[in-house]
């Protein structure tokens, strides 16, 4: 269509928008930056807590992915819905069409469900709500959103004090801890051997977090793994009935326990600042004297006509 910005496309496999004044706002400040949008979410066909029917959610998946003027799908958010349709999903659709899927939370499983069936990547990132929709939008996660889909490598660096110096590389995969537990055993979880796993949940307890973790220790998962980096997880209401049992009780408990190094502090998860990661991308992960550096290569991203265009004016 002789545009210089990426063609988008908003899905909903999961929940719906609270806000509709809100995501009018937003897709029309991506219309303003010169991208062609397609918004496949219908914010009156929502259903119950989900952005339309199981029907309609998977409907939306696969009509964004045979668009040919769209370069990404970014999910509209997470909340839940996306397992519903992991059965009838045309994962082999999904992987022909070339496109850049993008989200995090919930979608993990469509991610998970694309590296498993096809070894299609795709990226962990922001969502329309409310990374989009947001008056303070991030700089910084947008910064890492166009920088990353850009390609053809990205790279994270944070402060990790507190962590184990070492070097790994790997197939960089994860996403949302409950996804991730809740995938183990069914064709949806990908087999990944020495990979970097990266982590991040909200609104979990300490002990939920480290049951879901067991639970990937106990499925084989961990000990095939380089390494587990944690982003973050939120805060939630501790009791005195957990008696000096929290987060970094948990931690440590776990550091003597699991087979692998964990890495903390990833800026990941559902927070404001976030990076964006290539799921399925060649990882070199490098820890020390208090910072950590995440590197990502050999992942698709935008044609050059977008690229240069994108990195050149920005998104923010």
């Amino acid at each position: 269509m002789g545009l210089t910005r990426p063609g988008i496309a908003i899905v909903a496999p999961g929940g719906y928008a609270p806000d509709g004044e809100a995501l009018a706002r937003a897709v029309d400040g991506l219309r303003e930056r010169g991208h062609l949008v397609r918004n496949y979410y219908q914010p009156d066909d929502r259903y119950q807590r989900f952005g339309g029917t199981d029907q309609a959610r998977l409907a939306q998946l696969h009509d964004a992915a045979g668009d040919p003027d769209i370069e990404i799908v970014i999910a509209l958010r997470g909340g839940y819905g996306t397992s519903r349709l992991l059965g009838e999903i045309d994962f082999d659709l999904l992987a022909r069409s070339g496109k850049l899927f993008v989200g995090h939370s919930d979608i993990t499983a469509l991610q998970m469900g694309l590296l498993a069936r096809t070894g299609m990547p795709s990226f962990s990132g922001p969502m329309i709500c409310d990374d989009f929709t947001r008056p303070d939008r991030s700089e910084y996660t947008m910064r890492q959103f166009r920088d990353c889909i850009a390609g053809p490598r990205h790279n994270i660096d944070w402060e990790a004090a507190g962590n184990p110096e070492l070097e790994v590389e790997g197939t960089l995969w994860g996403g949302n801890l409950t996804m991730l537990a809740h995938l183990v055993g069914t064709p949806y979880m990908p087999r990944i051997d020495g990979g970097i796993l990266f982590l991040e949940d909200i609104n979990e307890h300490p002990y939920r977090i480290e049951r879901m973790l067991l639970q990937l220790l106990h499925g084989g998962i961990l000990e095939r793994q380089q390494a587990l980096v944690l982003g973050d997880f939120g805060t939630v209401r501790m009791s005195d009935y957990d008696n000096g049992y929290g987060f970094d009780a948990m931690l440590s408990w776990l550091r003597q326990r699991l087979p692998l190094p964990v890495v903390t502090g990833l800026p990941f998860g559902h927070v404001r600042d976030k990076a964006t990661l290539a799921i399925g991308a060649d990882a070199v992960l490098v820890t020390g004297e208090g910072r950590a550096r995440l590197d990502m290569r050999n992942y698709p991203a935008l044609p050059a006509r977008f690229r240069n265009s994108l990195l050149a004016r920005g998104d923010g």
